[in-house]
């Protein structure tokens, strides 16, 4: 658990050791959490991305540093606002094992916890409010979201959360096959190549965060 304010780093820690975590480390700037993951290896990094010294992207560089040297690890980050840029820039190499969440969302602990669960199992979990504004945000040029219908958007918004198809289906009110034909028409459309289910839904979120 990385994040310099002490108050909201300790809150965390009792709030994860008690929903049943393990915490095996704290760090307060990103060196410390370099060092605290060489030592402990844990199954996830949380990460402040604004951190000591100059308090702007240290630990989202932290957090890529962390990708290089431990693939396998999970990582979720932390902002205290939405930053499009940030998101691009942390899931540009995949959105395996990766999260960004507001601050906000901590106090959540049922959705804290899910998230990191989801992380930790190779998933990926984008903030709500990080989808609404590539959803709602003007385009430019050429989009290849354009081609999608109004429906597929929303399909498209809730994998980018790192939601399943079933977990979709819920949230939308129909049915898990619609959902599943709804998933390969963006594929289509996107003309995202057959590879693994997973590697194609990545691939379909980066189009959709990298979208002008």
């Amino acid at each position: 658990m990385a994040d310099d304010s002490v108050l909201l780093r300790e809150g965390l820690v009792r709030l994860l050791t008690e929903a049943g975590f393990e915490v095996a480390g704290q760090a307060g700037d990103a060196e410390e959490l370099l060092a605290v993951v060489e030592r402990e290896r844990p199954d996830v990094a949380i990460v402040d991305i604004r951190m000591p010294p100059t308090h702007t992207d240290e630990g989202l560089r932290a957090a890529r540093e962390l990708r290089i040297r431990h693939p396998g690890m999970g990582i979720l980050v932390l902002s205290q606002y939405v930053r499009l840029g940030y998101a691009v820039e942390l899931l540009q190499d995949g959105a395996e094992g990766i999260g960004y969440l507001l601050k906000d969302r901590v106090s959540d602990i049922e959705q804290l916890t899910e998230s990191l669960r989801r992380v930790a199992d190779g998933g990926s979990v984008l903030d709500p409010s990080v989808v609404a504004q590539l959803v709602g945000r003007p385009h430019r040029g050429e989009d290849p979201l354009e081609e999608l219908t109004e429906r597929e958007r929303e399909v498209l918004a809730h994998m980018a959360e790192g939601r399943s198809n079933k977990a979709i289906a819920q949230r939308l009110f129909i049915t898990e096959h619609t959902v599943e034909k709804h998933v390969q028409n963006i594929f289509s459309k996107l003309e995202i190549p057959a590879t693994t289910e997973d590697h194609r839904r990545v691939l379909a979120v980066l189009t959709f965060l990298n979208s002008d």
